[in-house]
């Protein structure tokens, strides 16, 4: 049995970038050959795409994981990683992308419309793109990114021109066959349609789509009913159409009551999109009414005594039946000019040409602020040093006394002097905390050792190995004393 399934949770996985390669070139008879790793690929993005040929999000309700290739690693000879392939998620016309917290990220319309979901991680690069003339021969890589993971939530939002609404029953799904091709299951059901229908009606040289929005029942914008989960198929629709029952037996109903119940829902529903489709609340929507059923006697003469009453409000209103399809030429024709006065009204936007600046290098783009957690302590934020961070191999000195250089060139060592940060403070920049060493000559030439080792991080480690060996003396009340003595 098909199913019809407009909103879904999404989680989406980039690919990892891969690890830059650190390589020397090695060839008889000729030494000093130089650094030849090369670099890690960049790792696969996820991207939605808008297909006309889908028309729902049931493949994500079973396949809620997605994730995209990763980059591969740089390899010697200055050979580098091949990128990750992206994975590219075809949706429906008329899909919105929510982020965890129910913000917009996108509103997918138009076919080919595209929006990339999460970024695949950056490559690292190899020894070979790092030499300069302080480092001839570098001993390390820098390592590939993670890809973005985020948590998406997409609803599927139907791209009509007109909005069928009206109460369990009323006949809408009946309207949509004999207006259309489409083939809706009909008949008596206790229950409403628990999917919208969509069809395709052409009148003359104006050709549009209708929507039956399976019932509404009072209390739908507060949440009751399924009224949320399908009164944001109205959101994009330019014409609303009241179809009401002229046939009902239910005590306590007729048209008048039934319209302005629905009525009631239109206005009270702030609909998401509607000042970025320029539509406006559902309650500034072109109306018509629909008396359906007249095919019966009584709701014929119903149909007569209430037809007056919504004329007075301006709306058009039309006697028709489904079942011997009474009426329904004029109704065509009538919803056929709404929609063409519509488009006249709203002509299409033009395409906008998208501009990409990029930032500039020099862009510092970083603070730094005091650990609320750390007495003394400092944090570090900042999209570029925490890149770096994440790309350093801390197991390999030379890795980390380069991150040292990058973050002084940067500005983060002057940064914590004028925040007052003393020897030793806890520093933290993303996932790292260290202790911050000021008397570390960063940011100049970098004395030859050899290689994945730092000079200036063993001098580090012979002052710190001397200074505890001070403090354990003074605790043990020796200092001051002679050799002998001690």
């Amino acid at each position: 049995m098909s199913r019809f399934v407009d909103r879904v949770v999404l989680h989406v996985s980039a690919g990892n970038g891969g690890h830059g390669c650190a390589s020397v070139h090695r060839e008889k008879f000729k030494p000093l050959g130089g650094p030849d790793g090369g670099n890690g690929g960049r790792g696969g993005s996820v991207i939605l795409e808008v297909d006309p040929n889908v028309h729902t999000l049931l493949d994500f309700h079973f396949h809620p994981h997605a994730k995209a290739g990763n980059g591969k690693p740089g390899m010697g000879s200055n050979r580098d990683g091949a990128n990750g392939s992206d994975l590219v998620l075809l949706v429906p016309d008329g899909t919105v992308v929510f982020d965890s917290k129910g913000d917009i990220l996108a509103d997918l319309v138009g076919s080919g419309t595209r929006f990339a979901a999460a970024a695949g991680g950056r490559g690292g690069l190899g020894n070979a793109a790092l030499s300069s003339r302080a480092r001839k021969a570098p001993g390390f890589a820098l390592l590939g990114e993670e890809g973005i993971e985020r948590e998406l939530v997409l609803e599927l939002k139907s791209v009509a021109d007109v909005g069928l609404v009206g109460f369990p029953s009323a006949g809408k799904s009946s309207l949509v066959s004999v207006l259309s091709a489409a083939k809706p299951k009909i008949a008596d059901y206790p229950f409403t349609t628990l999917q919208p229908n969509l069809g395709v009606v052409s009148s003359g040289d104006t050709t549009f789509t209708v929507a039956d929005v399976p019932g509404l029942i009072p209390g739908a914008s507060d949440g009751r009913g399924l009224g949320l989960d399908f009164l944001r198929h109205l959101e994009r629709c330019a014409v609303l159409a009241h179809v009401v029952d002229c046939a009902t037996l239910e005590p306590g109903r007729d048209p008048i009551s039934d319209v302005d119940a629905l009525e009631a829902e239109l206005a009270a529903y702030q609909p998401a999109l509607a000042g970025d489709a320029g539509l406006g609340d559902l309650a500034d929507r072109p109306r018509i009414v629909v008396l359906n059923k007249v095919d019966v006697p009584e709701a014929a003469e119903l149909a007569d005594f209430v037809r007056p009453e919504f004329e007075e409000r301006g709306w058009p209103v039309f006697e028709i039946s489904a079942v011997s399809r009474e009426g329904l030429r004029p109704l065509t024709f009538a919803l056929a000019d709404m929609v063409r006065n519509y488009r006249e009204a709203h002509p299409p936007a033009e395409p906008t040409r998208q501009v990409i600046r990029p930032v500039p290098i020099d862009e510092t783009g970083f603070t730094v602020v005091k650990d609320p957690d750390v007495q003394g302590g400092f944090i570090v934020r900042g999209v570029r040093p925490e890149r770096w961070v994440r790309q350093t191999q801390f197991s390999n000195d030379e890795a980390v006394g380069y991150l040292a250089d990058r973050l002084a060139r940067l500005g983060v060592e002057d940064a914590l002097v004028k925040q007052g940060a003393q020897p030793g403070a806890s520093v933290t920049i993303g996932d790292v905390s260290f202790d911050w060493e000021p008397q570390t000559p960063a940011g100049v030439d970098v004395t030859m050792t050899g290689r994945g080792t730092d000079a200036r991080l063993d001098q580090n480690e012979r002052i710190g190995a001397a200074e505890r060996k001070h403090a354990h003396r003074v605790r043990r009340g020796l200092e001051g004393l002679d050799p002998e003595e001690q």
